[in-house]
């Protein structure tokens, strides 16, 4: 009976062990989130490329092979320079024609709000393809290639004043996006180009005519092209709806941009090359097998020494609802 007694103990101490390290191990793993998501959060004063390359990664999804269709619905909250906000929702679907190719597209809209008044209109759509080669060793590898297409030519105004990029919902160009990913056990590495084929930007903004000195001059602007490379690693909580999938981005322009001054010559804009270095942290919460929720929050940690193309997020919020069928 006193051996039973000091097993049952034994056995109860070993449960209580087993649980305190699990607690460990997750509190490890909250921690380790908590602090991405602050660093993210609390970052310095340039975001995402809003050219559009930080997010054609959505390509690369690996999603389960019954399901054909997805639609995406989401808002994104952003700040940038001269207290200028942002908020810009966009719709998308994804149609999966087969276990190796598939197709999306997406519309934006954003609203620009600061001193020089609110200005909101529809942005870029988009038509990507991507295609999933065979996995060997656990290694798997994407392709993918696709447009952006400009609503506007970057020119609205607010009572007939000429707006600088940063108050645009396009740069006004049809782009051209080339990339691939590897998929490695819980790693992913992509990388990828964007560059303008067609330039249709129209905008007429002079700083010298403004009463702000808070924006370059971007008359008939010229942008150059921009590279990624990002690398992300999943996380999946044990007996949990939650998947967490930290990610860092490196995006070089690859030139200086270029303008047109008011004696009609083509001027060089120093300083609008160079590396962005940006901190993302995406949170998924499953619903169900058909049904999710997202959110993504994102800071650059590294900024060009001048952002004439009005991509200067201090700090990005978004929220996504997907459905699959």
């Amino acid at each position: 009976m006193k051996s039973k007694i000091i097993t049952s103990i034994r056995s109860v101490g070993s449960v209580q062990k087993h649980q305190k390290n699990n607690i460990k191990i997750m509190g490890k793993k909250l921690f380790f989130i908590t602090v991405l998501s602050v660093s993210c959060s609390f970052g310095f004063s340039q975001g995402c490329s809003d050219a559009g390359i930080c997010s054609i990664g959505k390509g690369f999804d690996s999603d389960e092979k019954e399901v054909k269709n997805n639609i995406e619905v989401a808002a994104i909250f952003g700040t940038g320079d001269a207290n200028i906000t942002y908020i810009s929702p966009y719709i998308a679907y994804t149609k999966r024609f087969n276990d190796k190719f598939s197709l999306s597209t997406k519309v934006t809209f954003s609203s620009a709000n600061g001193d020089f008044g609110t200005r909101a209109a529809f942005g870029d759509a988009y038509l990507i393809g991507n295609y999933t080669f065979k996995e060997v060793k656990e290694k798997q590898w994407s392709a993918l290639a696709g447009w952006k297409f400009p609503f506007t030519s970057s020119n609205l105004k607010i009572n007939g004043f000429a707006l600088p990029l940063d108050y645009q919902s396009s740069l006004g160009t049809f782009d051209l996006f080339l990339g691939t990913n590897l998929k490695y056990k819980k790693w992913d590495f992509n990388a990828a180009i964007q560059i303008p084929v067609f330039n249709n930007n129209q905008n007429s903004y002079f700083d010298e005519f403004s009463a702000s000195d808070d924006f370059p001059t971007t008359n008939l602007f010229e942008r150059k092209s921009d590279a990624l490379f990002r690398t992300m690693y999943t996380i999946k909580l044990e007996n949990s709806k939650f998947t967490f999938k930290p990610n860092v981005l490196f995006i070089y322009h690859l030139g200086e941009d270029t303008f047109e001054n008011q004696f009609g010559e083509r001027q060089t804009i120093a300083g609008s090359d160079g590396l962005t270095i940006n901190g993302n942290l995406i949170s998924v919460y499953q619903l169900n097998n058909r049904n999710s929720i997202e959110l993504s929050l994102a800071a650059p940690f590294l900024i060009r020494e001048i952002r004439p193309d009005g991509l200067t997020r201090g700090f990005v919020a978004g929220i996504n609802y997907r459905i699959s069928f």
